[in-house]
């Protein structure tokens, strides 16, 4: 028997969304909870993140009277994600839709806050079941009541941004309703200055919050700089793991359950090499290594869905830099991405995990472009070109490139000056008529979600004749890796025979996501990882009643 040097009932491994649900879920039930960083911010994934949650049907929608139903998710469901392996089963997708209030009534319970994007589609909203505003997000947090805690987190975004400003801003001084969701947008940060609050939104305002119930209101101790490094296995069953903590190896006792929520294996180059065949491009959390889902697999569970990330396309990053994931920047009109030869290949508003398999499947190993006539960079906000520092080095390693012609620009770019007049003209010939004869573009209602609904007859597709144009280097990015341990619908590892491992859990990127190779909604990543992480808790919760 292995002696402890600390021991509580359950120990979470990971500081994003899913492992806040488990840690808040578990102490809420009157389990006593760890949680365990490997880094020295917490926060993960989500507080990088938009901080949007998918959660159809969920309680907020019916306080609105939105229209939602639970036949209607899992129809959309079907159809979105379909059967791809024991992750996606009926059973999962189910325990996710039918989980999903107790996750936001919990939270609510404890005071977190959340708000609908009532204009925000599902991804593939024509669809049977699909819905426009099922997404929710945390409102904006003021990040003094998490104290010092704040200066630990990895969110990004210092300002009260709320999911849907991020498309109205980028048209802010091209729009009517850009101009006036920029208004409003400064008025909130003034509002909340004069109040004496730091208002943080989307992701930080997430994470903040879970920060604030799990760790100040419940007293769950977060450890940062503490890597789990093994399970500790005896008759069969997860009791514990080795960690480091404070430059010392230590040996923690979990008496109920050890829960993995720490992440894909986004920063691993050699599994990145091994599943993916390319190295990636990540916008996530450098500490998702892979760690907790190598440590399950040393004690027998199952994986799935390892192929597969949650794809995007990506701006090309500047060396010691993240890439820049691109979402509305490729849906504007007077632009179009084009592949190493000058040609398009795939509709350039549809969903980003959509264009990413594109691109996989196109070239993977190929060089793409994002080429935009004036009208692009004088009207809309765009990612690579806030911080003219970044926008001089980019322009200065050729990852920006510029020119006063097409031609001038093609051969700056190595393609065939007729080639991309060839492209262009016929991509100019659509945006006259409305219609992308080639691959939709503007057809679906998320394509023009992102589109600039002055530009007419099709907000997505606006001609690109003005000089002088620019094409700044994309690549094929992600949010994250989608496969890993497989679970059940309470979270409970399984062997590959479908046995369950006694007392090992998992959710979030550290699981084989119940999103299949899809992405139905904003939110698909942390919907699912904090509904299961409540699940894998309230699960935790039962079997230790049982057992007393």
């Amino acid at each position: 028997m292995t002696t402890f040097d600390h021991t509580y009932d359950v120990v979470v491994i990971g500081s994003g969304g899913g492992a806040f649900a488990a840690a808040l879920g578990a102490a809420d039930s009157g389990l006593s909870v760890l949680m365990l960083e490997s880094t020295d911010k917490w926060g993960g994934n989500t507080a990088m993140s938009g901080g949007g949650l998918w959660l159809p049907n969920n309680p907020l929608m019916r306080r609105d009277r939105a229209g939602d139903s639970r036949d209607e998710a899992l129809t959309y469901m079907e159809e979105t994600i379909g059967d791809v392996g024991r992750a996606t089963s009926p059973e999962r997708k189910e325990a996710f839709v039918d989980g999903i209030d107790d996750l936001i009534l919990t939270a609510e319970k404890y005071g977190m806050q959340f708000s609908r994007a009532t204009d925000y589609p599902d991804y593939y909203p024509e669809l049977p079941g699909g819905k426009i505003g099922r997404a929710i997000e945390h409102v904006p947090f003021d990040s003094k009541r998490i104290g010092e805690w704040w200066t630990t987190c990895r969110a990004l975004m210092p300002l009260p941004a709320k999911t849907d400003d991020v498309w109205l801003l980028e048209r802010a001084w091209s729009t009517a309703g850009g101009f006036a969701r920029g208004a409003q947008f400064a008025g909130r940060v003034v509002g909340g200055l004069v109040r004496g609050k730091r208002l943080v939104g989307i992701g930080g305002a997430l994470a903040g919050s879970f920060l604030d119930v799990v760790v100040q209101q419940l007293g769950v101790p977060l450890w940062l700089s503490s890597p789990a490094e093994e399970l500790i296995v005896e008759d069969g069953r997860v009791v514990g793991v080795r960690a480091q903590h404070e430059g010392r190896p230590v040996t923690i006792g979990a008496t109920r359950g050890v829960v993995l929520a720490g992440g894909g294996f986004d920063h691993n180059k050699d599994w990145r090499q091994k599943y993916h065949h390319i190295d990636g491009a990540p916008s996530g959390s450098p500490g998702s290594l892979g760690g907790p889902i190598a440590m399950a697999q040393e004690v027998g569970a199952a994986l799935e869905l390892m192929d597969d990330a949650w794809w995007g396309a990506s701006t090309m990053a500047l060396p010691g830099a993240d890439p820049g994931f691109l979402v509305g920047e490729r849906s504007l009109p007077y632009s179009i991405m084009i592949d190493a030869k000058g040609d398009r290949f795939a509709n350039e508003s549809e969903s980003y995990v959509d264009l990413g398999h594109h691109m996989l499947a196109h070239d993977k190993d190929g060089t793409y472009w994002l080429v935009a006539d004036v009208r692009h960079a004088r009207r809309y906000l765009r990612s690579w070109a806030m911080d003219p520092r970044a926008s001089k080095a980019m322009a200065e390693r050729g990852i920006i490139r510029k020119a006063g012609t097409l031609a001038e620009l093609a051969r700056a770019i190595d393609v065939e000056p007729t080639r991309l007049q060839a492209t262009v003209d016929r991509f100019n010939g659509f945006a006259r008529t409305g219609v992308d004869g080639d691959f939709g573009r503007g057809n679906s209602a998320y394509d023009r979600y992102y589109g600039d609904p002055t530009v007419h007859p099709n907000p997505n597709l606006g001609p690109l004749e003005k000089g002088p144009f620019s094409a700044v280097r994309v690549v094929i990015g992600d949010l994250g890796t989608k496969g890993g341990v497989l679970t059940d619908a309470d979270g409970c590892a399984l062997r590959e025979d479908g046995s369950v491992i006694e007392g090992l859990y998992a959710t979030g990127n550290s699981s084989a996501s119940v999103m299949g190779h899809t992405y139905p909604g904003p939110g698909s990543t942390i919907g699912p990882a904090t509904v299961f992480g409540m699940r894998a808790a309230r699960h935790i919760a039962r079997e230790a009643k049982a057992a007393v």
